[in-house]
C-alpha cells in the first residue's frame, strides 16, 4: 500500500471515530423517540454482529473460540452493550443527546477511580487535578436549572452514570480477560451476546415491538446508520488506528465526540447549548485531558526543572 493510500485511510478512520461515533448519540435519540430503547439496541447489535460473522466467513476467518472466551465475551457484551449502551439509549428519552455525550466523556475519570478502588493503583498528581476538574465539570453540567427541570431528567442522568461505571469496569475486565485474538471475532461475539441479553431485557420489561416496515423513514435511516457505520465501520476504524498511529492520537476522540454530539443535537434537534454547558464542557474535557495524556508527567517534570534552574 502506498503512503498516499495509507494517509487517506488514516484520515477516513479518524473521520469515523470523530464524526460517526459522535453522531451515534443523535441517531439513538432520533430512533428512541419512536422505538423502545432495549428493542432498538438489541436489533442494532444483533444485526451488526451477524453482519460481522458473515464478513468473517467471507474473509475465511475462523469463528471458533474456547468456552472461557465465550463466557468472557458474554460478560463484556453485557457490560459494554447490554447495560452500558442500553442504559444510555433508555436515558436519551429524558436527556439531550449532547448532554449525555458530555457526561460519558468522563469515562477515563471513572476508570481511574475504579483502578484505585479495585487495584489500589496510585493516582498521579496531575491525574488528581484531572479528577477534580472532571468532578467540577460534571457538577456544572448537571446542576443547570434547564436540565433539572426537565421531566425525569434526574432519572435519565442516574442511568447515564450507571452506564459510565459499567463501561469503566468493562474496560478493566477486558484488560484481564481471555478474549478471542481476532478483533472481528471478538466484537462479533460481544455484539451478538449483548444484543441477545438486550432482547431478553426487552421481553422482560414488556416493551412493544414493531417491524422495520412500520417505522418512519427517519427511524429506518437512523437504524441503518447505527448498524453499518456506528457499529461496524467505526469499530473497525478504531482497531485500525490503534495499529498505525499512537494511542494518544486515537484517544483524542474522547474530546471530539461530545463536541460533535452537542453540535449535531443543536442543529438537527434544536437542543439548547447554554453558556454553563460550554463552561462545563471546557472544564470536564480539560480534566479528561490531564487524565489521558501519558506525557503529562514528563512535561510537568521538565517544566518544573526549567523553572527551578531559571530561579536558581
Amino acid at each position: 500500500m502506498s503512503k498516499t493510500q495509507n494517509t487517506g485511510l488514516v484520515v477516513l478512520a479518524f473521520f469515523s471515530i470523530y464524526v460517526i461515533w459522535g453522531s451515534t448519540y443523535l441517531l439513538n435519540k432520533i430512533a428512541v423517540t419512536e422505538l423502545a430503547p432495549f428493542m432498538l439496541a438489541s436489533i442494532r447489535f444483533i444485526t451488526a454482529g451477524l453482519l460481522i460473522f458473515i464478513l468473517c466467513r467471507i474473509l475465511k476467518i475462523s469463528l471458533a473460540i474456547t468456552r472461557k472466551q465465550l463466557v468472557n465475551t458474554v460478560i463484556t457484551g453485557f457490560l459494554f452493550l447490554t447495560f452500558g449502551n442500553g442504559m444510555v439509549v433508555w436515558a436519551l428519552r429524558f436527556v439531550d443527546s449532547g448532554f449525555a455525550a458530555l457526561l460519558i466523556s468522563a469515562q477515563p475519570l471513572v476508570v481511574l477511580i475504579l483502578m484505585r478502588i479495585i487495584d489500589g493503583k496510585k493516582i498521579q498528581p496531575m491525574s488528581v487535578v484531572g479528577i477534580v476538574l472532571g468532578i467540577i465539570g460534571m457538577y456544572l453540567l448537571v446542576s443547570q436549572k434547564q436540565v433539572i427541570n426537565q421531566e425525569n431528567s434526574i432519572l435519565g442522568m442516574a442511568m447515564v452514570f450507571l452506564a459510565l461505571f459499567s463501561w469503566a469496569y468493562g474496560s478493566l475486565f477486558v484488560g484481564r480477560a481471555n478474549l478471542p485474538a481476532n478483533y472481528f471475532v471478538n466484537t462479533g461475539y460481544q455484539m451478538i451476546s449483548g444484543g441477545i441479553l438486550l432482547l431478553i431485557a426487552s421481553l422482560i420489561f414488556g416493551e412493544p415491538w414493531s417491524a422495520p416496515t412500520d417505522w418512519s423513514s427517519r427511524t429506518q435511516l437512523a437504524m441503518v446508520l447505527l448498524i453499518i457505520f456506528g457499529s461496524i465501520v467505526a469499530f473497525t476504524s478504531f482497531n485500525y488506528l490503534l495499529k498505525v498511529v499512537s494511542p494518544e492520537k486515537v484517544a483524542t476522540s474522547t474530546y471530539v465526540n461530545p463536541i460533535i454530539a452537542l453540535l449535531l443535537g443543536w442543529y438537527f434537534l434544536n437542543e439548547q447549548i447554554t453558556m454553563q454547558s460550554i463552561i462545563a464542557a471546557a472544564v470536564l474535557l480539560t480534566g479528561v485531558y490531564f487524565i489521558n495524556t501519558r506525557k503529562k508527567l514528563l512535561i510537568f517534570s521538565r517544566f518544573s526543572n526549567k523553572a527551578s534552574n531559571e530561579v536558581n
